[in-house]
């Protein structure tokens, strides 16, 4: 059975990666200032949402085919030292991937794809991935079961994507419309702090679920 606050969830952290500006935005806007033309901003953030959705998808194929061979309460421990092991990462060892700005779709694309799983994007999907049905077991046939449980992976790719692709458009829009990159110099939210916070939250989840 779908349980509605899964997707509510993958839905909720989409938004939060998406107003995360290592994820995208800050990227998207810098390119729209440089070449002055809001098309850029909403050009920039279709390749940059590809990337972070192939990430995702490299993360569901590994606990996919995980979940077949390995026991629930087994993935649930290596998924919260996993967890652990990237908030220390962030903690202690930061670094931003560099390119250029003359950037093809291709470009984009690619950085996106190192900058969110490099963050742990799709890392600290886990616990929620973990919770979605495989496949049901009461399908007729094992190859309607795999179809099942590709049909909502690829679900819960599109909702999260979705909603980091909005919230992104969102937030660039603002800056380069209204606010500018001046706020920069004038105030800062620490993200790789925050990031690392829920890393560490999403570990502790997954850590209490192996216990009970």
């Amino acid at each position: 059975m779908h349980e509605p606050w899964i997707w509510a969830v993958l839905a909720a952290l989409g938004v939060f990666h998406g107003i995360n500006p290592a994820m995208g935005w800050l990227f998207a806007v810098a390119l729209g200032l440089q070449r002055g033309n809001r098309g850029a901003v909403a050009w920039a953030l279709w390749p940059i949402a590809l990337g972070h959705a192939l990430s995702i998808i490299a993360v569901l194929a590994v606990v996919g085919a995980l979940r077949v061979v390995v026991e629930m309460v087994w993935l649930q421990v290596a998924g919260a030292l996993l967890l652990f092991a990237t908030a220390a990462y962030r903690l202690f060892w930061r670094h931003a991937a560099r390119v250029g700005m003359q950037v093809g779709f291709r470009d984009l694309a690619l950085w996106s794809f190192v900058m969110a799983t490099g963050h742990g994007a799709g890392v600290m999907l886990i616990p929620v991935l973990l919770r979605l049905p495989a496949g049901s077991a009461h399908a007729s046939h094992l190859h309607s079961a795999a179809l099942q449980g590709v049909s909502t992976a690829l679900a819960a790719v599109v909702v999260h994507t979705a909603a980091m692709l909005a919230s992104a458009g969102l937030v660039a829009l603002i800056v380069y419309e209204w606010v500018g990159l001046a706020f920069l110099r004038r105030g800062w939210i620490n993200f790789d702090l925050v990031w690392v916070a829920a890393l560490t939250v999403a570990g502790v989840v997954l850590t209490l679920s192996a216990a009970l």
